[in-house]
């Protein structure tokens, strides 16, 4: 493809409108690796309520665990192995 130099302002703005058109194109496809290896999309926009979306995603895993742990520890197996472990600590102190 050849170059001219001396093209007329409105060739020159079609070209310019068009490089502007891929270059606005590219930066909505690039993806980069951010530091917590996840893609992210990379955009003139900031990402508006991303940290709040990732907080509630984590404060409902949160939630769970705690849930989940309070089963485990209502269960007549560890109840037993906990009372063990206090009556031997406690006969051992006498």
């Amino acid at each position: 493809m050849d170059v001219m130099l001396d093209a007329s302002p409105p060739a020159a703005t079609g070209i310019v409108d068009r490089m502007k058109n891929m270059a606005q194109r590219v930066n909505e496809k690039i993806c980069l690796l951010d530091a917590r290896g996840r893609l992210r999309t990379v955009t003139e926009q900031p990402e508006s309520g991303l940290a709040t979306a990732e907080y509630a995603v984590v404060m409902i895993a949160a939630t769970g665990f705690a849930g989940l742990l309070v089963v485990i520890l209502k269960s007549g197996a560890v109840e037993g192995l906990l009372n063990g472990l206090v009556e031997r600590a406690l006969s051992v102190a006498n």
